[in-house]
């Protein structure tokens, strides 16, 4: 992939090569580069940025930059002074920090303790819990500015990063700029970096970590040395705060990983005069410095995170009974009861919360698709606030015939068989190979009386197994006795093999109440067939379990609590593949091609519309594509042995492009193979990366690329770069601008200007 360009000392004798890393910078060797000023006049350089611009010149430029950056996010900040999109979430994430109280989240803690210590700062207390988009923040006198300014603050930061890594990649002035200018006027970015959201931080992480092995490759003939130790360190715990903000931050340690990689194979050529012993400690150096020190340190947020909340909450239900035990004021240590034999109990879904439930309705005897039911009566499930209060939603325990009449009353254990008796119509609870009304593949479950209750006797019973994730089968074999609240189990059918299993992904017809099927699931190890007993309706006062225990906090170790936790992200983010309104596919992000309504107000007819600066995206998606044709052309031309680019042209080519178009793939292509929901905002680091690598082709386009010396003034080169910036930079402010009011939502529009501000796809409110 590299291309070697030869450093030569004024005798012409060959010392070492210049490009030995994935990214082809200047490096951090002074006599390197005053040698190279010496004889500028006698090569050619593609890339004479660094060492042709004054200083000043960079430092002007970047001022310029960032105090636009800082205007445009902070212009307006407490407008709209109500709850916009997602800060319903991370608001109330941040309340939660604050009053210690526990709560479950699919990304990681890094950003939201960030907000909620903002919040700390300022001395809130969190009463707040942004329950609805469109809650006014006056009226509850919530400190929303200061947790937006954060986001500001991190937004701002971006645009100065990425001027500085087109700095350090040995960028020209007007380069740098252009991809500043992209970013700081991009109005999907400056939404994101405005509000109480995620995005801001995790950018932000994304930049830094582009930043920091870029600068680390500047010192890569000066391995070991303080620098080198500090912006390697800086690269990692720079992937650590990606990481630790959003799961998407596995694309940017795969970039970093590609060229950390290739870096280090062409470290281990024996060319390069190093011992195996030398090449071991830049891999292992390595390894610390980007794998083991930020797993500590992504560690290191989760364990602030628990210490934080030691409170029970709405997170509770998630989470093992174990788990929940170690919370303060915790129900299940308050109301856990034993379960005996003959308690009439609700039994409720772990997934989806509901209750199991049973009427006297029965399956239609054909369905609309022309299948067949047993035409018995309905097992459904309810989600409703007091199950325990309707005779239909309870069921009583019943031993097998197998045991004495003496079991009544007894402790009920994990590997017992049972049967179900439905409380409010007096039957009992039947699976059998008969297909379900919604899942075809799955068993229906129905209720039967009587004779045909004793007749089928083997149909009606089930094995109570203990759901342990992970465990040996010998401890999900173990007899344990039963509790309500805290005994997660799985209810196997003993005659066909399938488990009681409930969704509501899709719910019952008119027929059904619209509430949620109940089938026989032959995926008995799904995490998505538990239960748990949840309360004993029968209990009378005079049970010794009626009377009110205390039970000691218990404490389990930190990282048997961070695993639980973060299979549960994994679990529950995989599961995140319904449909939703403002999901989107990526094929239609480069291009903008439509949005996301954040927010709209009827009374006064402002909105806020989450879209990409459409010419800055566009611009963009031209330069990847002109790319990806040069790389063509020079490989075609290549073929024919025709050598079109010079040395110094192609390592720039493949090596600094081609790390910022494998970042733009990489933050970009994967969605493409997840079945989740997608987002727009998924692709804001792609595009960051994509606003480097277009400064970086103008840079490229504009420059003497040819295999043959031809001189070519730099006024020519100045002119073409001017030019091709300005007019690309007065689109994209011109674009920011005039869609100015539905990204910052504190004019209204008239129904004539919204109509013409509804580009491609773009679907505005109060068009009419």
């Amino acid at each position: 992939m590299s291309q070697s360009v030869k450093k030569r000392t004024g005798t012409g004798k060959k010392t070492q090569q210049v490009s030995d890393t994935v990214i082809d910078i200047p490096v951090g060797d002074n006599n390197y580069n005053v040698k190279r000023n010496k004889r500028a006049v006698k090569e050619v350089d593609a890339f004479t940025s660094v060492d042709g611009e004054p200083e000043y010149k960079y430092w002007i430029a970047l001022s310029l930059v960032t105090a636009l950056a800082f205007y445009v996010r902070f212009t307006k900040l407490g407008t709209p002074d109500k709850v916009v999109f997602d800060e319903v979430h991370f608001g109330k994430f941040a309340s939660y920090y604050l009053e210690r109280t526990y709560f479950f989240d699919l990304h990681p803690p890094f950003a939201k303790l960030l907000i909620a210590f903002v919040g700390w700062l300022i001395g809130y207390n969190g009463r707040f819990k942004f329950d609805a988009i469109g809650d006014s923040y006056i009226e509850n006198n919530v400190p929303y500015i200061a947790y937006r300014s954060l986001s500001a603050i991190q937004g701002t930061a971006v645009v100065p990063i990425m001027f500085l890594t087109m700095k350090t990649l040995g960028f020209s002035v007007a380069a740098c700029l252009f991809s500043g200018i992209i970013v700081c006027f991009d109005n999907a970015q400056v939404v994101d970096s405005r509000l109480i959201l995620l995005d801001a931080t995790l950018i932000l992480s994304v930049a830094l970590t582009m930043f920091s092995y870029c600068k680390f490759s500047t010192f890569r003939r000066e391995p070991f040395s303080e620098k080198w130790w500090t912006w390697l360190l800086a690269t990692g715990v720079s992937l650590s705060c990606v990481i630790s903000t959003k799961y998407v931050g596995v694309f940017t340690y795969f970039t970093i990983g590609i060229a950390v990689i290739h870096e280090l194979w062409i470290l281990l050529d024996y060319k390069k005069g190093l011992t195996l012993q030398q090449f071991s400690k830049h891999f292992f150096a390595r390894l610390w410095a980007l794998i083991i020190i930020p797993f500590i340190i992504y560690l290191t947020w989760f364990y602030i995170h628990f210490a934080i909340l030691t409170k029970s909450g709405p997170g509770d239900t998630f989470m093992s009974a174990e788990f929940q035990e170690t919370l303060q004021e915790s129900p299940l240590a308050k109301h856990s009861k034993q379960v005996h034999y003959g308690d009439q109990i609700t039994i409720k879904h772990k997934e989806t919360g509901s209750f199991l439930h049973s009427h006297d309705h029965v399956y239609p005897l054909r369905y609309e698709d022309g299948r067949i039911s047993s035409n018995k009566q309905q097992v459904t499930c309810v989600d409703v606030d007091n199950a325990a209060a309707d005779p239909n939603n309870q069921w009583e325990i019943v031993p097998v015939a197998a045991q004495d009449d003496g079991t009544k009353g007894k402790d009920v254990y994990t590997n017992d068989v049972v049967r179900f008796k439905h409380v409010g119509t007096g039957g009992f609870l039947l699976t059998h190979d008969v297909a379900s009304p919604l899942k075809a593949t799955n068993e229906e479950f129905i209720v039967v009386f009587d004779d045909l209750a004793e007749k089928r006797y083997n149909e009606t019973l089930f094995r109570l197994k203990l759901d342990v994730p992970g465990s040996s089968p010998k401890k999900q074999n173990q007899r344990k006795k039963i509790k309500t609240l805290a005994t997660p189990l799985r209810v196997l059918h003993m005659d066909t093999v399938v488990a009681m299993w409930t969704h509501d992904d899709e719910l019952l017809p008119e027929w059904g109440f619209n509430q949620q099927e109940v089938s026989g699931n032959k995926n008995i190890k799904s995490k998505e067939n538990v239960w748990t007993f949840d309360l004993i309706t029968n209990l009378e006062e005079s049970d010794p379990r009626s009377k009110y225990v205390p039970k000691k906090i218990k404490s389990i170790p930190f990282l048997k609590k961070w695993w639980e936790l973060q299979g549960l992200m994994f679990h529950h983010n995989n599961q995140l593949s319904s449909t939703h309104p403002f999901a989107s596919q990526p094929d239609s992000w480069p291009l903008a091609l439509s949005g996301v309504s954040f927010f709209n107000d009827n009374e006064t007819k402002k909105q806020i519309f989450f879209v990409g600066n459409v010419i800055g995206f566009w611009l963009e998606v031209c330069f990847l594509s002109i790319y990806v044709g040069i790389i063509l052309a020079d490989q075609i031309t290549l073929r024919r042995n025709y050598n079109l680019l010079s040395k110094k042209a192609r390592s720039r080519l493949y090596n600094t492009l081609g790390f910022l178009f494998i970042g733009w793939c990489a933050h970009y292509f994967p969605f493409y193979l997840m079945n989740r929901q997608k987002f727009l905002h998924h692709y804001l680091p792609a595009h960051l990366i994509a606003a480097l690598f277009s400064g970086g082709l103008v840079e490229f386009i504009c420059s003497n690329n040819s295999a043959e010396a031809v001189n070519v003034s730099q006024k020519r080169k100045k002119i073409k770069m001017t030019f091709l910036v300005g007019a690309a930079s007065i689109g994209i402010i011109w674009f920011f601008f005039y869609f100015r009011p539905i990204t910052y939502g504190d004019v209204s529009l008239n129904p004539a200007e919204v109509r013409a501000r509804q580009w491609l796809d773009i679907k505005l409110h109060y068009a009419k």
